[in-house]
């Protein structure tokens, strides 16, 4: 078996070692004799989904934002038929907002792919904090990570990626962060975030595989250092 991981605007949207989650997607596949081919796509590639399994799109300023964004426009049907198919996608920070419609910002509003129903806007203070999520219905444990954001995220009656335990979350209100949509992952947390939630990085890769060879299944591995990092950050934040 074969994945292939399409990694958009590395130059501009990598801010917080978001390559860090293409190489927790690339050891987890080899591990298990899975190929992993990744192909890192600049702003002026023409990107092809109907080659690609797993799309990363990271996080960047909002001045790397608006560039990208004004690039995104030119691949916005290609990018929503493949979500709408059940690509999979992993948007961090600025790439999760930039799968709404809009984000405005005090120098105007940043037109986004319109991908998920949502939208973000920018507030003070920023958003700054370890954070700790539960959604005991897909993942078998808490998600871990660190978000550091301005923008204030609204989901609507979209399934969020999880609900705050620790931490701020989409806006800091409403007690949900990111969110899931068809095989879409949106979401604030860094860190890199796949590194410290192997059962995050196993629900992207088996989707992926689900539609690719319609057989999703992947042989376990041994998580126990993992599990025990993303515990440790759990009790260190949750009494």
């Amino acid at each position: 078996m074969k994945l292939s991981i399409g990694h958009l605007y590395p130059e501009l949207l990598n801010l917080y070692g978001d390559r860090g989650n293409i190489a927790c997607m690339k050891k987890r596949c080899e591990w298990r004799g899975i190929e992993a081919q990744v192909t890192e796509f600049s702003l002026s590639d023409p990107v092809d989904f109907s080659k690609l399994d797993i799309v990363l799109l990271g996080g960047g300023s909002d001045r790397e934002q608006q560039i990208v964004c004004t690039r995104l426009q030119s691949i916005r049907e290609d990018m929503k038929a493949y979500v709408e198919d059940g690509g999979s996608v992993i948007a961090v920070c600025g790439g999760y907002q930039l799968l709404g419609h809009y984000y405005e910002t005090g120098d105007g509003k940043m037109e986004g792919l319109s991908l998920v129903d949502l939208y973000t806007v920018q507030d003070s203070p920023r958003l700054i904090s370890n954070i700790v999520l539960k959604n005991s219905s897909i993942f078998p444990y808490e998600i871990v990570g660190f978000e550091n954001h301005g923008g204030r995220t609204f989901i609507g009656e979209n399934k969020p990626f999880g609900e705050v335990v620790y931490g701020s979350g989409n806006n800091g209100k409403d007690g949900k962060e990111g969110i899931l949509y068809k095989n879409v992952v949106g979401t604030y947390l860094h860190g890199p975030l796949l590194p410290k939630n192997p059962h995050v990085c196993d629900y992207l890769l088996s989707n992926a595989l689900e539609r690719k060879y319609g057989k999703g299944e992947l042989s376990a591995l041994d998580d126990t250092q993992e599990i025990e990092a993303n515990r440790y950050i759990r009790d260190r934040f949750v009494k």
